[in-house]
């Protein structure tokens, strides 16, 4: 549970509610000790130079050095979140938050506090969530190769590519955002993918982000970053929160293949010199059944996503506007019966040849294969219509 360590009850980020301070500048701190008072105070300094009020909020995650005591004595107002994670910090303080607009900033002295003024601008000026960029202004020995080379562009990039959000430094700890649209981004996860999380959601919500470039300084005291461990969080986060990458087209690429496969075996052509037999058309059948149901998968994780998540795909709106339940019956029950019926010659075929050896090998293992992904269809149809039955 979060603790606020004050004497007024935790104030809630209600949309509804009028905000009587500016901005909150939001300070997430585990045993930062070093920092923490210049951080306070540098935040202090920079909202005095704002022409509204404004507060310090330090979210302090199980500290053991004294951080939570030293950031009430340079004048913040403490959050305690016992629940450990970068994420759980910063859902404890936007909830203690009481300003109009959010500033987030790093405890480790990284970022120039100077620049809080900026971040309010652009929010003054119609955005609604705000990001340095600090990718051109890296001081010497401010981040690893292995972050600025490699980790931050191919994350930035990928993450880019998915939900195009146009964003240069998807990862950046400074940033802003206004306090009335956290309901829209209804931020969920408590580790690093936080920051990943935030931008997927606005993007997703079509809100508007500004970016602009600030310096990135070498930080003070001992990093809580874990480069592999984090840097597979933020990827785990991007891919599950992208089903039709995920899912629906390496599924349907998989199907396709296999049938195709299937159609040209049973064709009887040759490739690369030699004829494709029975090797060539289990191999197809069973691509062509792990690609429906990873296909299947991805349209259900698209529901449960739109149904009870709040996730907006145009995609998947436009086909679950077009199909029904029905339409997925028919598709499962047709290529069921196309089975069926081959399955029902080649057994006439057998009986009427005394039971002996069994022919059309190859049109057996097609015929199943049919059977098998007409009942896959069948059945997925269902699942998604349970999916759609309690609706968010």
């Amino acid at each position: 549970m979060s603790t606020l360590e004050q004497t007024r009850p935790p104030h809630s980020a209600d949309p509804a509610e009028p905000a009587a301070l500016l901005v909150s500048v939001v300070i997430p701190c585990l045993n930062e000790a070093e920092n923490i008072e210049q951080c306070v105070l540098a935040a202090r300094g920079a909202i005095a130079r704002l022409h509204g009020a404004g507060e310090v909020v330090v979210a302090d995650n199980g500290s053991e050095d004294g951080s939570a005591e030293l950031a009430e004595g340079a004048g913040a107002r403490v959050v305690r979140e016992s629940r450990r994670g970068y994420g759980s910090a910063y859902l404890a303080g936007f909830a203690a938050a009481r300003g109009r607009y959010i500033v987030m900033v790093d405890a480790d002295l990284t970022y120039d506090f100077k620049e809080i003024p900026r971040f309010v601008a652009e929010l003054e000026q119609g955005a609604d969530m705000v990001i340095g960029d600090r990718m051109d202004n890296i001081q010497p020995g401010a981040m690893p190769w292995l972050h600025q080379y490699i980790g931050n562009p191919i994350l930035t990039g990928l993450l880019n590519f998915l939900f195009r959000t146009g964003v240069k430094d998807a990862h950046c700890g400074m940033r802003a955002v206004r306090r009335d649209v956290l309901d829209q981004l209804d931020l969920r996860t408590t580790g690093m993918e936080f920051a990943s999380e935030m931008v997927i959601r606005a993007a997703k919500e079509r809100l508007r982000i500004a970016e602009f470039p600030i310096e990135y300084h070498p930080r003070g005291g001992e990093s809580k970053l874990s480069s592999f461990r984090d840097g597979w969080r933020h990827l785990r986060f991007l891919l599950v929160h992208s089903p039709t990458h995920l899912f629906i087209l390496p599924g349907a690429l998989m199907a396709g293949i296999g049938f195709l496969i299937m159609c040209l075996v049973e064709a009887g052509l040759s490739f690369f010199g030699r004829a494709w037999g029975m090797h060539a058309l289990i191999g197809g059948s069973l691509l062509m059944i792990v690609g429906t149901q990873v296909l299947a998968l991805g349209l259900c994780a698209h529901a449960y996503g739109t149904y009870f998540m709040g996730d907006r795909d145009p995609w998947f709106d436009r086909m679950r506007a077009r199909f029904r339940l029905e339409h997925g019956l028919l598709a499962g029950g047709a290529f069921a019966l196309v089975g069926v019926v081959i399955g029902a010659v080649i057994l006439g075929e057998w009986i009427s040849g005394g039971f002996g050896r069994l022919a059309y090998e190859q049109l057996a293992v097609f015929a199943a294969a049919l059977l098998v992904v007409g009942i896959q269809i069948f059945f997925s149809s269902f699942l998604l219509s349970i999916l759609g039955l309690r609706r968010r």
